[in-house]
């Protein structure tokens, strides 16, 4: 089988490298516009396809031949222009369907993202079939609900496979995200504990995700599905806190916000930004404020049922090595 993965030179993509290079049967192909880590993926013996897929023409190139496509790169920040998440996320989404059907390509996994679900209430054990909100919390949001769209819309009644996968909270080392955050906040100012930290969240080790859309891919009969994917052990949020920072031996430092005055204050930093078009992102927004202060955990039973989906790290053994090699080349962070 001949796989193609784009954003493979992002944090997932790595993983997914791994994933797919595990049988060696596979020829994977790494594709993206980094010239430099295409090199450094090359002497790994992965091919690199230098090719960026917001060009039709070079991503339709690039899956000539391709039996599997694996659609994983996108614009994954939580502030910025519209233009530059319609184009890469939307367009780009559009392009690589558009490139896989001229082109032939059996199977397409599109990985989503469960942000889609995010409200400013508490909401448990969310199922694929939740009516996703026509919200605009903001542009990645929007762009996803969209580019989830495109790919249903676009391969109905196509020869082309689709399946999307909507993976929750990915954290393992070359997380630029979530835990360097986090461990960031808590040096400068101390970490954001809203509601008192009392709420439910649902995280995923980044193998677990790797190992999810690997299945997404192989399984046979499940065109047209979508899937959560999460490490299925829904935990406090103070709780994780304390036991990541635990095994990196800090102390962790908490800063108490009201959820009401947390949601304001968002709000107005917004307003500011947008109005005076300032670079950079807010300290602190809406969705990061509902992120924080809202229980959001996901059902994964249809992915276990259909996939056959189990994760191989729990979350104490995925927290375990990334605290392990954190201090390994951050020892002069420590506390």
């Amino acid at each position: 089988m001949k796989v193609l993965i784009t954003g493979s030179t992002g944090f997932l993509g790595k993983y997914l490298l791994d994933e797919f290079s595990k049988d060696t049967k596979d020829q994977v192909i790494a594709f993206g516009r980094n010239v430099e880590k295409g090199h450094e993926l090359e002497k790994d013996n992965i091919s690199f396809y230098q090719g960026d897929f917001t060009n039709l023409k070079e991503i339709t190139d690039a899956v000539r031949d391709v039996d599997l496509v694996i659609h994983a790169g996108a614009l994954s920040t939580v502030w910025g222009d519209w233009a530059a998440f319609y184009q890469a996320n939307v367009k780009g989404t559009q392009y690589v369907v558009e490139a896989c059907i001229t082109q032939g390509v059996k199977r397409l996994v599109f990985v989503s993202s469960p942000s889609i679900y995010t409200g400013k209430i508490d909401q448990e054990q969310i199922t694929e079939k939740f009516s996703i909100p026509n919200q605009h919390l903001n542009h990645y949001i929007k762009s996803k609900i969209m580019a989830e769209a495109v790919v249903n819309d676009m391969t109905k009644n196509k020869a082309l496979e689709a399946v999307i996968i909507r993976p929750r909270g990915l954290f393992g080392i070359g997380d630029t995200s979530i835990l360097p955050r986090i461990i960031n906040a808590n040096q400068k100012v101390g970490v954001p504990l809203i509601r008192n930290g009392s709420n439910l969240v649902d995280i995923t080790y980044v193998e677990n995700v790797a190992l999810a859309i690997y299945l997404a891919a192989t399984v046979a009969g499940i065109d047209g599905e979508t899937f959560n994917i999460t490490n299925g052990e829904p935990k406090i949020f103070k709780d994780i806190l304390n036991q990541m920072f635990e095994k990196l031996a800090m102390t962790v430092r908490f800063r108490r916000i009201n959820f009401h005055i947390a949601t304001g204050l968002a709000v107005s930093l917004e307003g500011f930004y947008r109005l005076f078009r300032l670079k950079g992102e807010p300290i602190l927004t809406k969705y990061l404020v509902y992120t924080l202060g809202t229980t959001q955990t996901l059902d994964i039973s249809k992915a276990q049922k259909v996939l056959g989906y189990k994760p191989r790290y729990t979350i104490e053994e995925g927290m375990s090595i990334y605290a392990e090699w954190w201090r390994e080349n951050h020892t002069d962070k420590k506390e």
